[in-house]
Protein backbone atom coordinates (compact mmCIF):
# COMPACT_ATOMS: atom_id res chain seq x y z
CA UNK A 1 0.00 0.00 0.00
CA UNK A 2 1.13 3.56 -0.76
CA UNK A 3 0.28 6.85 -0.58
CA UNK A 4 0.15 10.04 -1.72
CA UNK A 5 1.30 13.50 -0.54
CA UNK A 6 -2.38 14.47 -0.58
CA UNK A 7 -3.90 11.08 0.74
CA UNK A 8 -6.90 12.74 3.34
CA UNK A 9 -7.74 11.17 6.17
CA UNK A 10 -11.67 11.46 6.58
CA UNK A 11 -12.89 11.00 10.36
CA UNK A 12 -16.65 10.32 10.00
CA UNK A 13 -19.42 10.97 12.60
CA UNK A 14 -16.87 9.50 15.71
CA UNK A 15 -19.00 11.79 18.17
CA UNK A 16 -20.67 11.42 21.89
CA UNK A 17 -23.84 9.97 20.13
CA UNK A 18 -22.67 6.39 18.79
CA UNK A 19 -22.14 5.49 22.16
CA UNK A 20 -26.28 5.74 22.74
CA UNK A 21 -27.79 2.65 23.94
CA UNK A 22 -29.68 1.92 20.78
CA UNK A 23 -26.37 1.96 18.57
CA UNK A 24 -24.81 -0.97 21.01
CA UNK A 25 -23.93 -3.69 20.44
CA UNK A 26 -20.70 -3.36 18.07
CA UNK A 27 -17.76 -4.73 17.55
CA UNK A 28 -14.31 -3.38 17.00
CA UNK A 29 -13.99 -1.76 20.33
CA UNK A 30 -10.37 -0.53 19.74
CA UNK A 31 -11.68 1.12 16.51
CA UNK A 32 -11.50 4.27 18.57
CA UNK A 33 -7.77 3.75 19.59
CA UNK A 34 -7.01 3.17 16.27
CA UNK A 35 -8.50 6.63 14.80
CA UNK A 36 -6.75 8.50 17.47
CA UNK A 37 -3.78 6.65 15.86
CA UNK A 38 -4.43 7.50 12.34
CA UNK A 39 -4.87 10.92 13.17
CA UNK A 40 -1.42 11.21 15.09
CA UNK A 41 0.54 10.23 12.38
CA UNK A 42 -1.63 12.24 10.44
CA UNK A 43 -0.75 15.44 12.48
CA UNK A 44 2.74 14.19 12.36
CA UNK A 45 3.44 13.84 8.73
CA UNK A 46 1.31 17.24 7.88
CA UNK A 47 -1.45 15.09 5.99
CA UNK A 48 -4.44 16.70 5.74
CA UNK A 49 -7.49 15.66 7.92
CA UNK A 50 -11.14 16.50 7.54
CA UNK A 51 -13.36 15.47 10.32
CA UNK A 52 -17.14 14.90 9.57
CA UNK A 53 -19.74 15.59 11.65
CA UNK A 54 -23.37 14.42 11.63
CA UNK A 55 -25.69 17.22 12.96
CA UNK A 56 -29.50 15.50 13.02
CA UNK A 57 -32.54 17.00 12.03
CA UNK A 58 -34.69 13.78 13.19
CA UNK A 59 -36.23 14.57 16.42
CA UNK A 60 -34.81 12.64 19.63
CA UNK A 61 -31.65 12.16 17.96
CA UNK A 62 -28.84 11.96 19.80
CA UNK A 63 -26.51 13.54 17.35
CA UNK A 64 -28.87 16.47 16.96
CA UNK A 65 -26.54 19.93 17.74
CA UNK A 66 -26.75 21.21 20.97
CA UNK A 67 -27.06 17.38 22.79
CA UNK A 68 -24.55 16.09 24.48
CA UNK A 69 -24.24 13.29 21.98
CA UNK A 70 -23.60 15.60 19.41
CA UNK A 71 -19.46 16.07 20.41
CA UNK A 72 -16.89 14.76 18.91
CA UNK A 73 -15.24 12.07 20.95
CA UNK A 74 -11.71 13.00 22.77
CA UNK A 75 -10.25 10.51 20.36
CA UNK A 76 -11.54 11.99 17.66
CA UNK A 77 -11.55 15.79 18.88
CA UNK A 78 -10.45 18.51 16.12
CA UNK A 79 -7.33 21.00 16.45
CA UNK A 80 -8.06 24.21 15.96
CA UNK A 81 -7.73 24.89 11.87
CA UNK A 82 -8.63 21.10 11.27
CA UNK A 83 -11.30 20.94 8.83
CA UNK A 84 -14.75 20.08 9.95
CA UNK A 85 -17.79 19.67 7.93
CA UNK A 86 -21.33 18.99 9.34
CA UNK A 87 -24.01 17.14 7.47
CA UNK A 88 -27.01 15.52 7.51
CA UNK A 89 -27.53 13.22 5.34
CA UNK A 90 -25.47 9.40 5.09
CA UNK A 91 -23.19 9.79 2.83
CA UNK A 92 -20.38 13.18 3.72
CA UNK A 93 -20.74 14.74 0.16
CA UNK A 94 -24.55 14.88 0.49
CA UNK A 95 -25.20 18.32 1.16
CA UNK A 96 -21.76 19.25 2.06
CA UNK A 97 -18.54 20.67 0.19
CA UNK A 98 -16.74 17.82 0.95
CA UNK A 99 -15.74 17.50 -2.85
CA UNK A 100 -14.88 21.24 -3.35
CA UNK A 101 -12.92 21.09 0.02
CA UNK A 102 -11.00 18.27 -1.58
CA UNK A 103 -10.41 19.64 -4.93
CA UNK A 104 -8.88 22.62 -2.76
CA UNK A 105 -6.87 20.12 -1.18
CA UNK A 106 -5.55 18.61 -4.08
CA UNK A 107 -6.95 15.09 -2.63
CA UNK A 108 -7.23 12.11 -5.28
CA UNK A 109 -6.88 9.33 -2.40
CA UNK A 110 -8.83 8.98 0.71
CA UNK A 111 -8.40 7.07 3.98
CA UNK A 112 -11.89 6.68 6.10
CA UNK A 113 -12.49 5.52 9.50
CA UNK A 114 -15.22 6.18 11.62
CA UNK A 115 -18.72 5.33 12.34
CA UNK A 116 -20.77 3.14 11.41
CA UNK A 117 -19.56 0.90 9.13
CA UNK A 118 -22.18 -0.24 7.71
CA UNK A 119 -24.00 3.39 7.28
CA UNK A 120 -22.21 6.23 7.18
CA UNK A 121 -18.83 5.33 6.50
CA UNK A 122 -20.28 2.86 3.73
CA UNK A 123 -22.56 5.56 1.83
CA UNK A 124 -19.31 7.68 2.27
CA UNK A 125 -16.88 5.19 1.14
CA UNK A 126 -19.34 4.20 -1.86
CA UNK A 127 -19.91 7.58 -3.09
CA UNK A 128 -16.43 8.33 -3.45
CA UNK A 129 -16.03 5.48 -5.22
CA UNK A 130 -18.30 7.12 -7.77
CA UNK A 131 -16.59 10.32 -7.74
CA UNK A 132 -13.16 8.50 -8.63
CA UNK A 133 -11.23 8.69 -5.70
CA UNK A 134 -8.69 6.50 -4.41
CA UNK A 135 -10.37 5.04 -1.47
CA UNK A 136 -8.80 3.13 1.53
CA UNK A 137 -10.92 1.85 3.90
CA UNK A 138 -9.31 1.23 7.09
CA UNK A 139 -11.08 -2.31 8.41
CA UNK A 140 -9.73 -2.19 12.22
CA UNK A 141 -10.64 1.60 12.65
CA UNK A 142 -14.46 1.60 11.76
CA UNK A 143 -17.13 -0.37 13.71
CA UNK A 144 -20.50 -1.74 13.58
CA UNK A 145 -23.92 -2.56 15.66
CA UNK A 146 -26.15 -5.06 15.88
CA UNK A 147 -28.76 -4.95 12.95
CA UNK A 148 -32.21 -6.23 13.91
CA UNK A 149 -34.84 -7.04 11.13
CA UNK A 150 -37.81 -8.66 11.83
CA UNK A 151 -37.35 -11.36 14.17
CA UNK A 152 -33.60 -11.64 12.78
CA UNK A 153 -30.66 -9.82 14.57
CA UNK A 154 -26.99 -9.94 12.84
CA UNK A 155 -24.68 -9.35 15.35
CA UNK A 156 -22.20 -6.53 14.74
CA UNK A 157 -19.24 -8.38 13.83
CA UNK A 158 -20.97 -10.12 10.65
CA UNK A 159 -22.67 -6.88 9.98
CA UNK A 160 -18.89 -4.99 9.49
CA UNK A 161 -17.89 -7.91 7.83
CA UNK A 162 -20.35 -8.14 5.07
CA UNK A 163 -20.64 -4.06 4.59
CA UNK A 164 -16.77 -4.67 4.04
CA UNK A 165 -16.95 -7.08 1.86
CA UNK A 166 -19.53 -5.00 -0.31
CA UNK A 167 -16.92 -2.09 -0.63
CA UNK A 168 -13.63 -4.12 -0.92
CA UNK A 169 -12.59 -4.26 -4.63
CA UNK A 170 -15.70 -2.04 -5.80
CA UNK A 171 -15.67 0.98 -4.26
CA UNK A 172 -12.22 0.73 -2.05
CA UNK A 173 -9.68 -1.32 -0.92
CA UNK A 174 -10.23 -2.51 2.60
CA UNK A 175 -7.26 -2.29 5.07
CA UNK A 176 -5.29 -2.73 7.98
CA UNK A 177 -4.69 0.16 10.34
CA UNK A 178 -0.89 -0.69 10.66
CA UNK A 179 -0.32 -0.73 6.95
CA UNK A 180 -2.43 2.23 6.20
CA UNK A 181 0.07 3.94 9.17
CA UNK A 182 3.12 2.52 7.87
CA UNK A 183 2.05 4.10 4.09
CA UNK A 184 1.11 7.12 5.71
CA UNK A 185 4.70 7.63 7.57
CA UNK A 186 6.06 7.30 3.53
CA UNK A 187 3.77 9.68 2.29
CA UNK A 188 6.45 12.35 2.14
CA UNK A 189 9.77 10.28 2.24
CA UNK A 190 10.60 11.42 -1.17
CA UNK A 191 10.09 15.14 -0.31
CA UNK A 192 11.98 15.06 2.60
CA UNK A 193 14.65 13.04 0.86
CA UNK A 194 14.57 15.70 -1.89
CA UNK A 195 15.05 18.43 0.59
CA UNK A 196 17.97 16.96 2.49
CA UNK A 197 19.39 16.38 -0.95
Amino acid sequence: MRLPRDATLIVIDVQQAIDDPRFLPRNNLGAESAIAALIAVWREEALPIVHIRHDSIEPGSPYAPGSPGHAFKPEAQPRAGEIVLGKRAHSAFVGTDLEETLDRLGATTLALCGALTHNSLEATARHAGDLGYRTFVVADACWAADVRAGDRTFAADDVHALSLAHLDGEYAAVVSCAETLAAARLARARERAKQRG
